[in-house]
């Protein structure tokens, strides 16, 4: 047999799947599953952006595009900072990629030597370690809990940073748990790295899915931090696989470089179906949609902790609930396995998001109608008594 890279043995897959992969199965044979384990919205592509993209087909404008974007759509997303945010934002520093992971892919691979490593929060989006490993840096997880918000302080960077230590990944709104961070202690880490000479990424995939005041973007804290975010969930447009990341302007010449070898660039069709979401016949089914999540939400979360599950912050944004099940169980693995066999509800495990106390944390997504949930709920009930 021939051997494999190590890395390959450090980079776990998502226990997710194998549940989602179960899931089908059981579908398959006559099931009826309530699915709130995958973080991806249920409702299909916009109208408009289907119509944009049959007419750039029909057209036959379905060619390469520059590695760093389709200039329309690095304007375009330019012109969603002045907008949303109130910034003026050069397109030139704008790098359209194949998603998020593709925006973080390029970002670490110009950031990174081996053996340099990245501090992040625990529980966190498990790509981002296995990024890392991937590229053979090291993650440093450092736990978290609620009385952050599950986010990490500028003490606990300032307390974690070491001699390899190259930068500091956050998200808000967060995965799992989909809080936000404070813009002031957003502002007091940038100043730790900044001081150590390290870089600040923020991983904003999840605005434009927030319930309350609207979020600000880390752009206005610097225009040293980097900043990544996707199509795939306020947009909607996971299948289409666009991305984008805002840079300094010196760093652009490099992920140009990087994507030029990498990927060539994001697929042609997802670039206008962004250019099309980005448009003002869009905006108002995606407003819509976000109001659907937030009713999704607020039905949820009491429904959970009725039941018994401690859910000790309410999220802010995104489209999820990270739970302490450990009134029923010490082994959240198990539970959930046990609740999609004998109950029919998928939920994730904790083990995805990391080393802190994973066996005690569900994941619920709210990303299928109130109707599931509320048979989900129903199941969950009963299931646990």
């Amino acid at each position: 047999m021939i051997s494999r890279a190590t890395r390959i043995a450090d980079i776990q897959p998502f226990r997710v799947m194998a549940l989602l992969a179960r899931a089908r199965e059981l579908e398959a044979a006559g099931r009826d599953i309530v699915h709130m384990e995958i973080g991806e919205p249920d409702f299909p592509t916009p109208e408009p952006v289907i119509q944009a993209v049959q007419v750039a087909i029909s057209g036959g404008r379905m060619h390469y595009t520059p590695a760093t974007g389709m200039p329309a759509l690095r304007q375009a997303i330019a012109n969603h900072y002045r907008h949303e945010y109130a910034l003026e934002i050069d397109p030139g520093r704008v790098v359209v990629t194949p998603g998020a992971s593709g925006a973080l892919l390029l970002i670490l691979g110009a950031l990174l030597d081996a053996g340099q490593s990245v501090l992040m929060a625990d529980p966190g989006y498990p790509c981002n370690r296995n990024f890392v490993r991937f590229l053979e840096g090291r993650s440093r997880a450092i736990p978290v809990g609620p009385e952050s918000g599950y986010q990490l302080t500028a003490r606990q960077v300032a307390d974690h940073w070491q001699a390899d230590t190259r930068a500091v990944l956050v998200a808000s709104p967060a995965n799992p748990t989909g809080t936000l961070l404070p813009v002031d202690e957003l502002a007091a880490i940038h100043a730790v790295v900044r001081e150590r000479g390290g870089v600040l990424i923020v991983d904003e995939i999840y605005h434009g899915l927030v319930y309350g005041a609207p979020a600000q973007t880390a752009l206005a804290v610097s225009d040293e931090v980097i900043v990544i975010n996707s199509f795939s969930k306020y947009y909607g447009l996971t299948g289409w696989r666009v991305g984008w990341l805002v840079a300094p302007p010196d760093w652009v010449a490099d992920l140009d470089k990087l994507a030029q070898n990498l990927f060539l660039a994001a697929p042609t069709p997802g670039q206008y179906a962004a250019l099309a979401a980005l448009g003002p016949t869009t905006r108002p089914v995606l407003e819509e949609r976000r109001e659907a999540f937030r009713a999704r939400r607020d039905y949820l979360l009491p429904a959970l902790r009725e039941l018994g599950f401690v859910i000790p912050v309410i999220p802010q944004g995104a489209f999820y609930l990270y739970a302490d099940c450990r009134r029923f169980t010490d082994d959240s693995l198990a539970f959930s396995e046990a609740l999609l066999e004998e109950a029919g509800v998928a939920v994730t495990p904790g083990l995805d998001f990391g080393h802190n106390h994973p066996e005690r944390h569900l994941r619920f997504a709210y990303t299928t109608s109130l109707e599931r949930l509320e048979e989900g709920v129903r199941r969950i009930a009963s299931f646990v008594g």
